[in-house]
């Protein structure tokens, strides 16, 4: 009688895990069919976490993940920032990081920048705080000056590369972040490099970001530099077209005349000394580093080919320049930009 209640009680207990696990499986064993990031403000509700998670990823798995937020309890409204479901993550981990208000890191990949307006755009479409926001702090001279920087030179710290960040980052976090980055870049070789030059590495970005709206080769960006850095070195103007673009705020211009290089801005090196205020676009790091390993060579004029391959022609030569720049215009001519 006693091995028959045993039996008994057995099969009961195998009964309920198996019932268990029939229950269990949908929130244990499945996992979300797509990647979504999940993005939680103050005073989320377990509902509209579950409208986004459909958005991203589907209903019915929505509806598990708010079950299971809902059995937990989870207080979801005291948590801000972005979580990511992975493809494959079950619900109940999902239920379970959100629960937690653990957040996942936000890649942020910028390059080919021109403007701080562009970058802040960037900027400011992918994490909490809005555009104006990042503007208002990047124009702040008080918030520059603990870096070592101006409104102008603040773009020095904005490198090229990609980086993670949380959703919920705040601008003054951020360009803390992007100082230490800065920093760990400036090595004490590069700054070797560029007292050497007689330039701070703002004054080598700032050439950088001239060299890269001048020459799309990077194989040409060295010889473009050491050119720039002569014309500096020697005192001349630097008078490099892609500033007068930048001054008059049209870098689609396609030629170049003599009225435009009248402009009057501290940004156009056709009528200031030295360099200008700040760089005219955010340079990649190994643009800088052709500027700072830049190859000797004694020219100081330079024009695009005829051949719009994208590569100059360099001459020490006035006259030949003005020939080099005589065939450049004339093949614009022929095509027809104005």
């Amino acid at each position: 009688m006693k091995k028959k209640k045993i039996r008994i009680i057995g099969a009961i207990i195998a009964i309920l895990f198996f019932a268990g696990i029939c229950i269990a499986a949908p929130y244990t064993f499945t996992g979300a069919s797509a990647e979504g990031l999940i993005k939680m403000r103050k005073g989320s509700t377990i509902e509209s976490i579950a409208d986004s998670i459909k958005v991203h990823v589907d209903e019915g798995y929505a509806n598990k993940v708010k079950t299971l937020l809902s059995m937990m309890g989870a207080e979801v409204g005291e948590h801000e920032g972005a979580f990511r479901i992975t493809q494959g993550m079950s619900p109940f981990n999902a239920a379970r990081y959100i629960k937690n208000g653990a957040q996942s890191g936000i890649r942020f990949t910028f390059n080919n920048v021109r403007t701080l307006d562009e970058w802040t755009q960037r900027w400011g479409e992918t994490f909490l705080a809005g555009p104006d926001e990042m503007r208002k702090v990047l124009n702040d001279s008080v918030m520059c000056a603990k870096y070592g920087k101006t409104p102008q030179t603040i773009a020095c710290l904005l490198m090229p590369d990609t980086y993670e960040f949380y959703w919920n980052i705040t601008p003054e976090k951020m360009l803390d972040r992007m100082n230490d980055y800065y920093n760990e870049f400036w090595t004490s070789e590069r700054k070797a490099k560029a007292e050497k030059l007689g330039l701070t590495p703002d004054e080598v970005a700032t050439i950088a970001s001239i060299v890269e709206e001048e020459t799309v080769k990077a194989d040409e960006r060295g010889k473009v530099a050491r050119l720039y850095l002569n014309r500096y070195q020697q005192g001349m103007r630097l008078q490099a077209d892609p500033t007068v673009k930048f001054a008059l705020g049209d870098f689609s211009i396609k030629r170049i005349t003599v009225p435009m290089t009248q402009v009057s801005s501290p940004y156009n090196t056709y009528r200031v000394n030295g360099l200008p205020p700040g760089p005219i676009r955010l340079p990649e790091k190994s643009t800088i580093d052709a500027v700072l390993d830049a190859p000797q060579h004694d020219f100081i004029y330079m024009c695009a080919r005829p051949d719009f391959s994208g590569y100059h022609d360099f001459t020490r030569d006035y006259a030949a320049h003005l020939d080099n720049a005589h065939r450049y215009q004339a093949a614009l001519n022929a095509r027809g930009v104005k």
